[in-house]
């Protein structure tokens, strides 16, 4: 028979987050479902009272019959049912229960229960005047919260108190429960991505596709790529812009690129020196160590801050060298892509070509080139620097200092990154509008002079 101990082992309080180099137990499985559970009921009980008063239900035969979308909903059953089986463990294998174990089961099987709930509305229902496609806000947060405190508990590698040393049966049961749990959010994450159980379009443009304007003959919403996510396809989307980033067939190109991969790593070690520096010119001042030791450490300041740059607006030596040593990629993928277009437009039928409007395609492939030069260099220079610091940042916090700074860099981190993600999603579609309106601008413009002698 099992015995119900207090609420943390080993008559812990609560209050105690961080002991022997990891997490508690007590503290960390208190607070996740926590977290999950008032994620999913406030901000799903916002997002059921907008689909009660603006959504309708969709015609059967829009619903996916998707069996991903059965994967999502299998998965999140047995996440909810999954602390039930370690209290089982618990309780018939080590005859010892404790009260935050409990709590865990209620509340990490209650949020999961509203994430199903949520994920069936979505489902089976749509906002009349939506017109993106992809999950909604609360689910995407759900499950990515989800999937990071999973990964959360990695900084408690060292901890005694948690199943990583694997030296008896129970560490390898708990670290069995773990690994279902990681993969599951994993696998639930990357699905909500996808979306499998939404229509594959936007609903508005599902029920009005087959309507014609009858003077022109064409659909009515002709460009359904207006209203698609961002990151709808992004496999598919990254798989083309892989090969442009390894110029194949030029071995000296190939080496700037490594060598400019070479200079963004060291970029990133000296954002971590120089404060480093500064923090030991500042002790040594304190202390009154000897001008010799405060002139090395001084000049080995300088030189970071220089490799690093300084000022408003500046950039360092490093940054430079690094644009200065891009820019001979840059011309060969600008090259490589216009060339493999002029074929493409060659090897398209008379009937295209004498459709065509010249303006537009012309407008088309100045910006399409332009476009694929700076999406990657935004790919490579910016967005995967800004992840590393991210990480950086949180393993040198947690290290030398304590969890709860790598904790608060890892929150404010994760909102930042959420917030970025749907402000960008939001403005994608006002910024696709301008382009349309500046394609239809420049092929009035360009055709009405080819054809001076009709206008």
């Amino acid at each position: 028979m099992a015995v119900l101990g207090s609420y943390c082992e080993g008559n812990n309080s609560i209050t105690q987050a961080w002991v022997q180099q990891g997490f508690q137990p007590c503290f960390f499985f208190t607070l996740v479902p926590s977290v999950l559970l008032s994620v999913c009921l406030l901000l799903g009980a916002l997002q059921y009272a907008c689909y009660a008063r603006f959504s309708r239900a969709m015609e059967p035969k829009y619903i996916p019959r998707s069996r991903l979308y059965r994967g999502q909903v299998l998965l999140s059953l047995f996440l909810a049912l999954q602390p039930f089986g370690g209290l089982l463990w618990q309780g018939v294998g080590l005859r010892q229960l404790y009260g935050y174990m409990l709590l865990y089961a209620c509340l990490w099987a209650l949020s999961w229960g509203c994430a199903i709930a949520l994920l069936q509305l979505e489902h089976t229902r749509v906002l009349a005047h939506d017109r993106t496609r992809g999950h909604g806000t609360v689910l995407l947060l759900f499950w990515a919260l989800a999937f990071a405190a999973e990964n959360l508990t990695l900084v408690c590698w060292r901890s005694p108190l948690w199943w990583w040393a694997l030296e008896d049966t129970n560490q390898k049961v708990q670290f069995g429960f773990w690994l279902l749990r990681y993969i599951c959010t994993f696998m639930l994450f990357i699905l909500g991505m996808k979306a499998p159980g939404l229509p594959h379009k936007p609903y508005m443009l599902l029920i009005n596709e087959e309507e014609r304007d009858v003077e022109n003959s064409q659909p009515l919403l002709t460009d359904a790529s207006r209203t698609t996510s961002t990151w709808k396809d992004f496999r598919r989307k990254l798989r083309l812009l892989v090969p442009y980033m390894w110029p194949r067939g030029n071995h000296l190109l190939q080496g700037l690129v490594l060598f400019c991969m070479a200079l963004m790593g060291l970029e990133r070690a000296i954002n971590v020196f120089v404060p480093i520096y500064y923090k030991n010119i500042v002790n040594e001042l304190t202390m009154g160590a000897p001008w010799h030791t405060l002139a090395w450490t001084v000049c080995s300041y300088v030189g970071l801050k220089f490799l690093q740059g300084g000022g408003a607006g500046s950039t360092g030596f490093v940054s430079n060298l690094r644009t200065f040593l891009w820019v001979w990629v840059q011309q060969f993928t600008n090259r490589q892509v216009q060339v493999q277009l002029f074929a493409h437009l060659h090897g398209l039928s008379l009937r295209w070509h004498l459709g065509r409007r010249t303006g537009e395609v012309l407008r088309s492939v100045d910006r399409g080139t332009s476009s694929i030069n700076s999406l990657l260099s935004y790919i490579i220079f910016s967005i995967v620097p800004t992840i590393a610091d991210i990480v950086i940042g949180i393993v040198y916090f947690t290290s030398v200092f304590s969890a709860w700074f790598g904790l608060i860099i890892f929150v404010c981190m994760s909102l930042y990154l959420t917030l970025t993600i749907f402000i960008t999603e939001w403005r994608t579609k006002y910024r696709r509008d301008m382009n349309t309106r500046d394609n239809e601008a420049k092929s009035r413009a360009v055709d009405s002079l080819l054809n001076f002698e009709t206008v």
